[in-house]
């Protein structure tokens, strides 16, 4: 199998943020960057991201000063320090118990909308920082009390630490790891159409999570014969991208197959099936779709039909 290397970063990596953890746990320093006037908060409403220019086709990440935040903090939702953009700090702050949130800004600042459905229009800048943004603040929301005791807890670490009020346990942001592999046999890939695809035609590489005590690899390996029953040989690394739809990381890789005859989960596909380097080039004239143009996944379809 030969090498294929990433073409181009994937959307929502590549972020302009120094994280700067080592700012975190300085609580005078916190204190004094929130109410610096020069601090940029970017606020997040029900997994939402603010933003401009979204009608127009020409979405841009919202980023409010400490003046135009102040609304939104004193509303009281969770929020979190995301790092250093040169000297200045960014914080996140999530806004959802507001069953409006506009009223809480400055007039025209925008609108609060889904990242998927902007990704890859947004530049991949702001696509990165709002990713980031999101996902920690899904943690912060849906953490609050310890999973060890069930007492409420506390932020710490500026945001990046719950703490048991009771029994002192300390609780991190959740990623869960999760492979995704293009499989190939010679001039042929492997795409299964998954029970979950909204679209009717649309087919995709496999995927799913990886389990404790598990390589990488394995996973791999593991998830195509659970999904197709193909199974695989090699297996190589291709790229990861934070994916905080609601949290994981994706981590693609491509691998050899050793079998070609193809057995479907029905539980997990509809359909799988092998399709040539031709077809997925014209996969319109072909009646099906690929993934969006966003997803890893489609990102290691494209670099390998680019490798003929």
């Amino acid at each position: 199998m030969n090498l294929i290397l990433a073409s181009r970063p994937n959307v929502y990596t590549g972020s302009p943020l120094d994280r700067a953890a080592e700012k975190r746990d300085d609580d005078a320093w916190i204190q004094a960057a929130l109410n610096h006037p020069a601090t940029l908060f970017t606020p997040v409403w029900r997994s939402r991201n603010l933003m401009q220019g979204v009608e127009e086709g020409r979405p841009e990440a919202v980023f409010l000063t400490a003046d135009a935040a102040a609304a939104v903090r004193m509303a009281g939702g969770p929020w979190a320090f995301l790092g250093l953009q040169g000297p200045v700090p960014v914080f996140c702050v999530d806004v959802s118990a507001a069953d409006d949130p506009l009223p809480l800004l400055p007039a025209h600042m925008g609108t609060f909308t889904d990242l998927r459905a902007v990704a890859g229009v947004l530049a991949n800048n702001d696509a990165s920082v709002l990713a980031h943004a999101r996902g920690l603040m899904h943690w912060r929301t849906r953490h609050r009390f310890c999973g060890a005791c069930g007492a409420e807890c506390a932020p710490r670490s500026a945001g990046h630490v719950m703490v048991c009020q009771s029994c002192g346990s300390q609780h991190f942001p959740r990623t869960d790891p999760a492979v995704i592999m293009l499989v190939t046999t010679g001039e042929r890939a492997l795409l299964g159409h998954s029970q979950r695809f909204p679209n009717a035609t649309m087919y995709s590489t496999l995927a799913g999570f990886v389990e404790p005590g598990e390589s990488l690899e394995e996973a791999v390996a593991r998830e195509v014969f659970e999904e197709s029953r193909v199974r695989v040989g090699s297996v190589y690394y291709h790229s990861s991208q934070p994916w905080p739809f609601p949290a994981s990381i994706m981590l693609g890789f491509y691998a050899q197959a050793l079998t070609e005859e193809i057995t479907i989960d029905p539980t997990e596909l509809r359909d799988a099936r092998w399709f040539t380097r031709d077809q997925l080039r014209n996969h319109r004239d072909h009646g099906f779709s690929l993934p969006r143009a966003d997803s890893i996944a489609r990102r290691l379809i494209e670099d390998w039909i680019a490798a003929e």
